[in-house]
């Protein structure tokens, strides 16, 4: 199946497989991973062991929580992942400027992480404005005009976020959080150089990030991007476009976003996005969505939907319970959206996450459009040969794992099983000791029929419960780990290239 993206790259999924790695937790001296020399040797990584793609989670700025699924923005980039050396390249930095904290090597501490590098943002900022003759002002020119359907709006968001001393947009002044026009204007002239520090940070990212990019394909490793269904109720989305969801006057959520009691909880899990107010989109055309997915697929290869059953139906909680419990589901017009969506930007290289309570409108809608699906195997071993996770049952238009960045890692997950009969069937099934069981599981995704196959690092690295990335419906100690350099030998990535060359990927 070969799709081709606004970015003029067709990408073949078929018999294709790679890495889930996202970029904080990469190794490096600034406390998280960024896009600096230790991500281009993860390419190298990635490119020694035959791997074809990189899959990353969402990208854009974190707020409350760290998570990537959180973002103050549909569209702008976190700026904790700018690599500050190229500061110093640039001439916008003294090299002991970046003297940095005893950082942890194994996990992220963000809050330390974000004062040394918005200290560091701050004083290359001050630079640029001295330095009449930098020589990437015409560049950053460029960008501020070509990013302006999104730049203008977020760098005003944060400029009065950071105004209001961090609080929520719908607890500012009300002539702000309704952007009533003059407040708007009279802000812009008031924080006019905080607006312009908040784009020169994005300017950074994006060039970054492009190069990186620009740097894997040039070594034939594609990036797998990552899409949220929602946006984060603080946001400069949901502050923008407050119309496109279901707010009460002062602009709270008068519904949330969750599912209901799953796998990973038994009360559900409560995420607390606003709902789309689906009905006024449809009335625009679903104009904010195409230029949504537009912008992203300029930035990314393939891209990953998360909860893609949201746009079959969505789980809807009444603002303020306590837990997912208490919610319906809601149909949402996701066949109108995705017409919305092919008509304006071609076919759509799109992975569907239609994992947890999948009915058939959601498959219906997913097949027709050609989306494919995702399977993961250590959900595979907990009922019986018809589970839809288990190789045999696959088919070559679905993409699998061995985790996800919710799930354990391999390893931890093994080690969690008592000796019953999932342990049992699982070891039946690969025809296997349990002594390696991260390779089994690889080797069972890579010899599969499915068209892709992707695998987190920790698995391919034999890591257990303490490398794993996030534990859905907690609040500590997610997104934090990070790999050590040393982790990425060169038996890896030989056993690992043996395999996908050996199962044709």
């Amino acid at each position: 199946m070969r799709l081709k993206g606004l970015n003029e790259v067709s990408v073949t999924l078929h018999r294709s497989s790679g890495i889930l790695l996202h970029p904080s937790s990469l190794p490096g001296n600034f406390g998280i991973g960024d896009f600096g020399d230790e991500a281009r040797a993860f390419v190298d990584f990635l490119a020694a062991s035959g791997q074809g793609l990189w899959q990353v989670l969402p990208l854009g700025p974190t707020g409350f929580g760290n998570s990537p699924y959180q973002s103050l923005s549909a569209f702008a980039g976190n700026t904790l992942l700018i690599d500050p050396r190229h500061f110093v390249a640039d001439g916008l930095l003294k090299v002991e400027d970046l003297v940095a904290p005893e950082f942890s090597v194994e996990r992220v501490d963000f809050e330390l992480v974000r004062q040394f590098k918005e200290r560091l943002l701050e004083e290359a900022y001050e630079n640029f404005k001295r330095d009449e003759a930098s020589e990437v002002r015409a560049e950053f020119a460029q960008f501020c005009e070509s990013s302006a359907c999104w730049l203008d709006e977020y760098a005003l968001f944060r400029a009065l976020k950071a105004a209001n001393d961090g609080r929520a947009w719908s607890d500012w002044d009300r002539e702000l959080s309704e952007r009533v026009p003059a407040a708007l204007e009279q802000a812009r002239t008031q924080l006019q150089d905080r607006i312009a520090a908040q784009k020169f940070f994005q300017f950074y990212f994006f060039r970054q990030w492009t190069a990186l990019r620009d740097y894997g394909r040039a070594r034939g490793v594609r990036i797998l991007g990552d899409l949220p269904i929602f946006v984060a109720h603080d946001s400069a989305d949901v502050w923008g476009h407050r119309e496109y969801f279901k707010l009460d006057e002062r602009g709270n959520p008068t519904v949330v976003a969750g599912v209901p009691p799953d796998y990973f909880s038994e009360t559900g899990q409560l995420w607390g996005n606003p709902l789309y107010d689906w009905n006024r989109l449809r009335v625009d055309g679903f104009s904010w969505w195409i230029d949504r997915v537009r912008f992203a697929l300029s930035q990314v290869d393939l891209l990953r939907v998360d909860h893609f059953r949201g746009f079959a139906a969505c789980w809807e909680i009444p603002a303020g319970e306590p837990t997912a419990q208490n919610g319906e589901w809601v149909p949402a017009p996701g066949r109108e959206l995705f017409a919305a969506l092919t008509k304006a930007l071609g076919d759509l290289p799109i992975i569907a996450e239609n994992l947890g309570v999948i009915t058939p409108d959601v498959e219906s809608l997913r097949t027709e459009f050609g989306f494919p699906g995702m399977r993961v195997l250590q959900f595979a071993f907990g009922s019986d040969a018809k589970n839809d996770h288990l190789p045999h049952n696959y088919t070559g238009d679905v993409t699998v794992y061995t985790g996800t960045h919710d799930n354990d890692t391999t390893a931890g997950w093994f080690a969690s099983l008592d000796d019953g009969d999932v342990r049992e069937f699982c070891l039946n099934y690969l025809k296997s000791d349990g002594v390696e069981i991260n390779w089994d599981l690889i080797r069972a995704a890579l010899a599969s029929v499915a068209g892709t196959a992707i695998i987190p690092l920790q698995d391919v690295l034999g890591l257990g419960n303490e490398a794993r990335m996030n534990l859905p419906a907690s609040q500590t100690g997610n997104w934090v780990w990070r790999f050590k350099q040393e982790e990425l030998t060169e038996e890896s990535a030989r056993r690992l290239k043996e395999l996908t060359g050996t199962y044709g990927r």
